[in-house]
C-alpha cells in the first residue's frame, strides 16, 4: 500500500462480456489516475444457484423478462484467456490490475497472477470456508461491508486473523450495497466508527450517485476508495446506471488528490508559506488620524488602523495611548516611536 488513498476504479462486470470493452475500462481508468482498476472473477455455476433471482437494481436496469441471475452472471463471466492481455494492457497504461474472487477457484486462479491483494466482496463477508481460503493465501485484503452489522465485521475480521493475518494486513471498507445508494442511506461517519470500535484501517466503497462522498470520506481518513466506472451509463448491463463515467472518475480522483493536499501539513496552525507575503499587505498599521501639535497627548481616537501591515501593529495602542507627542504629525501617517517622548 502507498501513504496516498489508494483508488480503485471498479470495472467489475461493466465489460459486458467483451475483452476490447474490458480493455477501454483499463485505459480511461489510467487517464482517470486511478491507482487500480478491478474486475471481477467468478464461476457462475460455483456462486449462484439456478433458483437464484435477480436483485431489484438488476431487474430495474436489465428490464429483461429472464430474471435469473445465473443467466445474467453466466454472460459476464471473463474466460481466462482474457488475463493476460488485461494484464498487458495494464502494464502498457501504468495501471495495476486487480479482480475480485468470488469462489475458492477464482481465489486460486488470482493468487498466480500476483496481485498486491485480494479485495473480498461485500456478499461473502460471512461465508467462514471462502474467507478462510482466501486468508490461507497470505495476501493483505480489503473487506467491503455492504449489508454487514459490526458484530458481522468483527466475525469476519476474526476468521482471517485466525488464519494467520494480522490485522494490520486488514482494510475494511465501510459499504452501502445498493445501486444507486440514497444519500440518507450512506452513513458515513460509520466508517470511522468501525475503526475505533474494531481498530482497523478504513476505507470506503461507494455506490451513490456523483462523486462527493468518495471525497468526504477521504476527509474522514478513508485510506482506500472504490468506485464502479463505465465507459457510458447507458450500455446495458447491470451497474452502469450506478457507475462514474471517465470525465467523472477523472474528476473524483483530482478531488481526492486535492483533499490530500490540503490535509497534509504540520497540523499547527501558523501562517503558510504562501500567505506570508500577503500579512503586510492585508494587515493594518497604526496611522494617526488627524494633524497633531507636538505636545499634545494622544488618546484612542486619535488613531485608526489602515493598511498596508508593516508598521506598528493596532494589538499594540495601548502603549501610545496617553503618551506626549514630540512633534508635530500630519494626518494619515503611520505611527512610529519617534514621534513620541
Amino acid at each position: 500500500m502507498k501513504d496516498e488513498v489508494i483508488i480503485i476504479a471498479e470495472a467489475g462486470v461493466n465489460h459486458n462480456g467483451e475483452l476490447d470493452t474490458a480493455k477501454k475500462l483499463v485505459k480511461e481508468a489510467a487517464l482517470a489516475g486511478a491507482n487500480y482498476i478491478k474486475f471481477q472473477t467468478f464461476k457462475t455455476n460455483k456462486i449462484v444457484s439456478q433458483m437464484a433471482k435477480q436483485a431489484d437494481y438488476q431487474l430495474k436496469n436489465l428490464k429483461e423478462k429472464n430474471d435469473s441471475q445465473f443467466e445474467m452472471l453466466k454472460k459476464l463471466e471473463m474466460p481466462e484467456t482474457w488475463y493476460k492481455p488485461l494484464l498487458n494492457e495494464c502494464q502498457k497504461w501504468n495501471i495495476k490490475f486487480l479482480s475480485t474472487a468470488f469462489d475458492h477457484e477464482s481465489i486460486d486462479f488470482l493468487h498466480q497472477l500476483n496481485m498486491d491483494f485480494f479485495k473480498i466482496p461485500s456478499g461473502e463477508i460471512t461465508n467462514k470456508p471462502y474467507l478462510e481460503y482466501i486468508a490461507s493465501k497470505n495476501l493483505p485484503v480489503v473487506l467491503s461491508t455492504g449489508m454487514a452489522d459490526l458484530s458481522e465485521i468483527q466475525s469476519a475480521i476474526n476468521v482471517l486473523s485466525k488464519k494467520g493475518l494480522r490485522k494490520d494486513d486488514i482494510i475494511v471498507l465501510h459499504c452501502n450495497t445498493e445501486y444507486p445508494t440514497p444519500m440518507e442511506h450512506v452513513n458515513l461517519k460509520a466508517m470511522n466508527s468501525i475503526g475505533d470500535e474494531l481498530g482497523v484501517v478504513v476505507g470506503y466503497s461507494d455506490h451513490t450517485l456523483g462523486i462527493e462522498v468518495p471525497i468526504a470520506a477521504v476527509s474522514l481518513g478513508a485510506t482506500v476508495i472504490e468506485k464502479h466506472f463505465t465507459l457510458n451509463k447507458n450500455m446495458p448491463g447491470p451497474d452502469h446506471k450506478a457507475s462514474l463515467e471517465p470525465s467523472e472518475l477523472k474528476a473524483m480522483v483530482l478531488a481526492i488528490r486535492n483533499i490530500e493536499l490540503a490535509l497534509s501539513g504540520s497540523q499547527k496552525k501558523e501562517p503558510s508559506p504562501s500567505e506570508l507575503a500577503n500579512k503586510k499587505a492585508i494587515r493594518k498599521s497604526l496611522f494617526f488620524k488627524k494633524d497633531l501639535a507636538a505636545g499634545e497627548v494622544v488618546a484612542a481616537e486619535d488613531f485608526i488602523a489602515l493598511r498596508p501591515g508593516n508598521g506598528i501593529s493596532p494589538m499594540m495602542i495601548d502603549n501610545y495611548i496617553g503618551k506626549r507627542l514630540s512633534s508635530d504629525v500630519t494626518s494619515l501617517t503611520m505611527v512610529d516611536d519617534s514621534f513620541f517622548i
